[in-house]
């Protein structure tokens, strides 16, 4: 780490860096000033004094919208992990006590995991964290660090791979895939062949408008194309439709050890080598030093630690 110039960094109101950062954000000044809750005038002086300093226009209006310089992009990163580092910082005297704090935390997910750890969470927070509120939902690979940028996700659990040094990683386990099929409806042996894998109708778990599913890059990546039928964003609506109708799904195996008894499913390996990300924790660095933040990351990470252990043998 280089060393500070103090004499430099008095000359320069760090307060000015704050809104940048809401300015970067909105992109938008009337915004930057709601969010720092100060008058328009106040935001439009920062914005002026930030291009005179910086020498740089900073935001460019660009029709309605106010578009970042390039200078302003590159800036913003250092800017933003700097501010986050800032505020954890400022929290590190913060006490905490799982038993009497009362806060709400908000997840996402981008798999089969919220089936797989709220249940058991919400469990152990009921004895350990009464006071503690868990609002999860699932959350695509392109809106994740957005919304850990703009703190409406505390933490996500998912197959995520973060970009830039402002998000912190904990890998926590490597997915593997079931197929699965109602036997009474779908005449297929097991172990699966590759011909008839491919040949089945499928219904893929999907989180866009993507109808070919979560698995068209691990596909794409060895040249195979499966013959998807449906596709839903939902786990419970694609093993709904597989127990009702003749069609296959491919799933994490957490899903499978669950609920495929349940949905009178018979299982396999999938024949083909599909390579997944791993399942991961991913949050801000704005997080980072927050002792009741890092509790519940320790927590998430106690109750996923078996499955890495307890997944399917399928023949």
């Amino acid at each position: 780490m280089e060393p500070i110039d103090s004499f430099d960094l008095r000359l320069f109101d760090l307060n000015l860096l704050v809104a940048f950062d809401a300015l970067m954000r909105e992109r938008s000044v009337t915004k930057a000033a709601e969010r720092m809750r100060v008058g328009q005038p106040a935001m439009s002086h920062s914005l002026s004094t930030l291009r005179m300093l910086l020498q740089d226009k900073l935001l460019v209006r660009v029709g309605n919208t106010m578009t970042p310089t390039r200078r302003a992009l590159l800036l913003h990163e250092r800017v933003a992990e700097g501010l986050a580092a800032l505020q954890g910082a400022m929290r590190l005297s913060e006490k905490f006590d799982p038993s009497c704090e009362e806060r709400t935390f908000r997840l996402g997910f981008s798999s089969d995991v919220e089936l797989v750890l709220m249940p058991e969470l919400m469990a152990l927070l009921r004895t350990q964290a009464p006071g503690i509120r868990i609002v999860g939902h699932l959350v695509a690979a392109q809106e994740v660090e957005r919304s850990l940028d703009e703190g409406t996700l505390d933490v996500a659990i998912g197959c995520f791979t973060p970009h830039g040094n402002r998000f912190r990683l904990r890998r926590l386990y490597e997915q593997e895939l079931v197929c699965l099929w109602q036997p009474d409806l779908l005449e297929l042996s097991s172990p699966l062949t590759r011909e008839s894998y491919l040949a089945a109708p499928h219904v893929a778990m999907t989180l866009d408008d993507n109808l070919r599913g979560c698995l068209d890059a691990a596909l794409t990546e060895i040249g195979e194309r499966l013959n998807v039928v449906a596709a839903s964003a939902q786990f419970l609506s694609v093993l709904s439709i597989v127990a009702n109708a003749p069609v296959m799904a491919t799933l994490p195996s957490g899903i499978a050890r669950l609920h495929a008894d349940r949905f009178g499913l018979s299982m396999a390996a999938p024949p083909l080598e599909l390579k997944l990300p791993p399942i991961s924790l991913l949050w801000s660095v704005r997080l980072d030093a927050d002792p009741g933040a890092a509790w519940l990351r320790d927590r998430i990470s106690d109750c996923l630690a078996p499955h890495s252990e307890k997944l399917v043998s399928v023949a």
